[in-house]
């Protein structure tokens, strides 16, 4: 008799047990809901978010923190990466004002006659349109006439630049001087061995960037989404953090980064579809008509890949090349750095010259302002994780 009453008893138990975690379930998939639904629009690039507290509204600031934001200062952890030709002060200086990390890029502004000057000038500039933490891009890259590095470093150091975005082969000889300097280095690389050698030599975060990037995606062809994971495991092991670079340009991206063990994520090409931007309209709305397929690759047989807008001219030296592999004098006057400058600050010609965009390209509606575009992409990300992901989840109990 009293066999039978316990298991009863444990059976109505255990159904009770079951009904209650249905009916938490069912709470909690209600409060995320609730929480979207209450959340009002961002203040100040913050995200404000109504609670209900005893019958009142409670307001509520939801920013993300990250290694990034603590170390940079920053706010939001989105920084916008070196863009040759697009990375000038206007741009920086309103990425930072929007609570992102604005960088200049010194290999677009320190040319001849004024070379490392100009980008003094420039420094100088950006810190007059914004009281907010900016930085400076270093690429280094193989070039017929090697850039004046030394001068660039100096300056950036004497100016009191505090973040520096390395980029290209190994930056071990800037980064000495930056590190003597106090000033934080943010490496982007395209191979977790290059991070590894890249943190070894004093880089205080890694940029990660995959093969949807635009630019120089190296000779590795690893696409983000294999490599960020292995990011997050590797550099995890040995305490180095990093950030995701590379065809970003949504919230919904931001989020699956930091799950993926990055600090926040690296934007080049989005950027350059943003009021904001120093570049033609026209470029702007070729940015826009754009899908993921409307890039290519070219300077593959010179070992030196890059990703540009696929554009008759692109097609052009990717016909070249095939003909002559690895012989750079023979695509030269296609891929000069004038005809792209020109492009981009004059004419707006989408056509006659080759210029660096990423797949991201396939991810751009429209042109916002900057503070317009991170308070999406933030609020995107939030949204993301605290609904649609929480929304997921079940509580298990155990028995």
């Amino acid at each position: 008799m009293f066999e039978i009453f316990f298991l009863v008893l444990f059976s109505l138990s255990k159904r009770l047990l079951l009904f209650l975690n249905f009916v938490w379930a069912l709470k909690r998939k209600k409060r995320c809901l609730s929480l979207n639904e209450e959340t009002k629009k961002p203040r100040n690039g913050k995200k404000i978010i109504a609670q209900k507290k005893n019958n009142n509204i409670e307001l509520l600031i939801m920013p993300f923190k990250t290694k990034l934001t603590e170390l940079c200062g920053i706010e939001h952890p989105i920084v916008q990466g070196g863009m040759h030709y697009v990375g000038y002060p206007s741009l920086a200086a309103q990425v930072s004002n929007a609570g992102g990390l604005g960088i200049i890029t010194a290999l677009t502004i320190a040319q001849p006659p004024r070379g490392a000057e100009a980008l003094r000038d420039a420094i100088r500039e950006c810190r007059r349109l914004t009281d907010k933490p900016f930085g400076v891009n270093i690429t280094l890259l193989p070039v017929g006439v090697p850039p004046d590095y030394e001068g660039i470093v100096r300056v950036i150091i004497e100016e009191g630049v505090k973040i520096v975005e390395t980029a290209g082969r190994s930056p071990a000889a800037v980064i000495k001087p930056l590190k003597k300097a106090g000033i934080i280095v943010i490496h982007k690389c395209v191979a977790i061995r290059h991070a590894l050698s890249a943190a070894k030599a004093g880089a205080d975060m890694i940029s990660m960037d995959g093969f949807d990037c635009g630019g120089h995606p190296g000779e590795e062809d690893v696409g983000n989404w294999v490599l960020l994971a292995k990011a997050g495991s590797v550099l995890r092991q040995h305490s180095i953090p990093f950030i995701a670079s590379g065809g970003c340009a949504t919230g919904t991206q931001l989020a699956a980064a930091l799950s993926l063990g990055a600090e926040g994520m690296n934007m080049g090409t989005r950027f350059m579809a943003t009021r904001e931007a120093p570049i033609h309209a026209n470029i702007k709305k070729a940015l826009v008509e754009a899908d993921e397929r409307s890039t290519t690759h070219i300077f593959r047989t010179v070992n030196n890949t890059e990703r540009v807008y696929k554009n008759a001219q692109a097609m052009k030296v990717r016909e070249i090349e095939s003909e002559h592999p690895g012989d750079f004098s023979k695509i030269y006057h296609l891929v000069k750095g004038e005809l792209y400058r020109k492009s981009f600050q004059e004419t707006g010609d989408t056509e006659n010259s080759v210029w660096s965009c990423g797949q991201s390209i396939g991810l751009i509606d429209d042109v916002k302002s900057c503070k317009e575009l991170i308070t999406d992409i933030v609020n995107e990300a939030e949204n993301t994780i605290r609904g649609r992901l929480s929304s997921m989840l079940v509580h298990r109990s155990r028995y």
